[in-house]
């Protein structure tokens, strides 16, 4: 074995979580080593056996398997991966392989094959191979944790001085790694300025996962965030990348920040601190490169005062602050953030300026937006179903925007019931119409009704299970 190549060493990517498997434990000792100088985490196994234990138990970015060793060989590690459908990848490293045996390995599956002794420059070129590969799966990963279906190329839209401001900011700290907080209502457009920021940023080709804290079960939270190992808790059948591991190289927005328990708080602060996530049931930490963009439309500072959120995660995650203003903020920028929505929903690249008359525009202006960009959305769409794509009229809005009249105002009705209602029966009522009043927006509902979106998520998922209930 040839000793390390200071070269490959600095020019080392990704870091990886590797197991080596060699029945020779001098190999295995200078392995583990070398692997670890040039920038990975290495876990050494002397055996198959071993190795298929440890890979039924954690996750692992590649496998380094020598072919023969007594009893259960390489060719059986190999097998078992294939399998358990297990996601690795496997490189092959071995002294008695010929041409026949890399032809067989590459049909089974294998990544690459290695023929000892080898410099650990070619390990290390192989390993940068294989981790610039796992980013690009990490990335499609990425993308089906987008909270919609199809997105266009981010833009701010707007002239106004207050989004004249935002985008100096973005431009500003996008090509930073500082921790940005982005505070601003419900609906106007948070996860917009995030993916700006990532756009705009150098790690613009990795990874961008968006998460909605306010939509995690208290339970999965840890789980979905850092990932955990099979058998950590009931249902954890398999083990699992969290979604800090699946943003490594890019980005991870965090919304609804000040949903967070304070022990997710703590585990959160520790991650930012250290860059180092444990998944749960694992004792070893790793370390991840993340770039962290929070948002809340909460106000974090008396939320601190009031003991709900923990002062030093506050600061940490306020190195740099944008504050999106309301849409009634910013009124002149309606016709020209309309027509953009308008050609988000028609799928095409711009519309003309005539295609919102001046009736509609001047009632879309006179209208208040408790929703914000959001509700604005929602009334494009409406209004672009009902034009056939053509001119926009006053007709083709949403009638709560062509009636003045506030349904903010309208009494909840709670009639047409067949027994008293109890006083569950009564709170979901009241939910379930402001859900409809607000589409399903849940974000907007949790505003309107004055409670944490996390309790709406609870609440709704208890009236669930006990309809289920008295439907069994």
């Amino acid at each position: 074995m040839s000793s390390r190549n200071d070269d490959a060493s600095a020019k080392g990517a990704q870091r990886l979580r590797l197991l080596f498997v060699d029945d020779e434990a001098p190999i295995r000792m200078v392995m583990g080593d070398e692997l670890e100088q040039i920038g990975h985490d290495v876990t050494v196994c002397e055996g198959g056996q071993e190795a298929i234990d440890k890979l039924s138990e954690n996750v692992y970015d590649a496998v380094i398997t020598d072919l023969k060793m007594p009893g259960i060989d390489g060719w059986g590690v190999i097998e078992h991966i294939n399998k358990a459908k297990i996601d690795t990848d496997i490189i092959i490293s071995t002294g008695h392989g010929g041409i026949e045996d890399a032809i067989r390995a590459i049909r089974e599956g294998a990544y690459d094959f290695l023929r000892k002794p080898y410099k650990i420059v070619e390990i290390a070129n192989v390993l940068n191979r294989v981790a610039a590969k796992r980013s690009l799966e990490n990335r499609a990963k990425a993308l089906e944790t987008e909270l919609q279906s199809v997105r266009g190329k981010t833009q701010l839209i707007g002239e106004t001085e207050t989004m004249k401001r935002v985008k100096t900011l973005v431009e500003r700290i996008a090509p930073t790694d500082s921790s940005v907080l982005i505070l601003g209502e419900t609906g106007t457009g948070k996860e917009v300025v995030a993916r700006s920021i990532h756009d705009h940023s150098s790690r613009s080709k990795m990874p961008f996962v968006a998460v909605n804290c306010g939509a995690l079960p208290e339970s999965l939270v840890e789980s979905e965030l850092f990932g955990h190992k099979k058998g950590a808790f009931t249902g954890a059948d398999a083990p699992r990348k969290g979604l800090i591991e699946v943003a490594n190289g890019g980005t991870l927005f965090l919304d609804e920040l000040g949903e967070l328990d304070k022990s997710m708080q703590v585990k959160l602060l520790r991650f930012l601190e250290s860059g180092e996530i444990r998944r749960v049931g694992e004792n070893d930490a790793f370390n991840v490169d993340v770039r962290v963009v929070c948002a809340t439309n909460r106000h974090l500072q008396d939320m601190v005062t009031d003991g709900k959120f923990r002062e030093d995660l506050f600061f940490r995650v306020n190195t740099f602050e944008i504050r999106l203003p309301a849409l009634r903020e910013r009124k002149d920028d309606i016709p020209e953030l309309s027509r953009f929505l308008a050609a988000r929903c028609m799928k095409r690249a711009t519309v003309p300026e005539t295609l919102l008359s001046p009736k509609a525009v001047d009632m879309l202006r006179a209208h208040d937006w408790s929703g914000n960009v959001r509700e604005l959305a929602n009334a494009i769409e409406h209004a672009v179903i009902l034009s056939y794509g053509e001119t926009i009229e006053p007709e083709h809005l949403p009638s709560s925007i062509t009636r003045r009249s506030a349904s903010s105002d309208k009494p909840f009705v709670v009639t047409n019931f067949s027994h008293p209602l109890t006083l569950r029966e009564i709170e979901m009522e009241v939910i379930l119409q402001t859900l409809d009043k607000f589409n399903g927006d849940k974000p907007l509902t949790a505003d309107e009704l004055g409670i944490a979106l996390k309790t709406l998520y609870n609440k709704l998922n208890q009236y669930q299970a006990h309809d289920q209930a008295d439907a069994a």
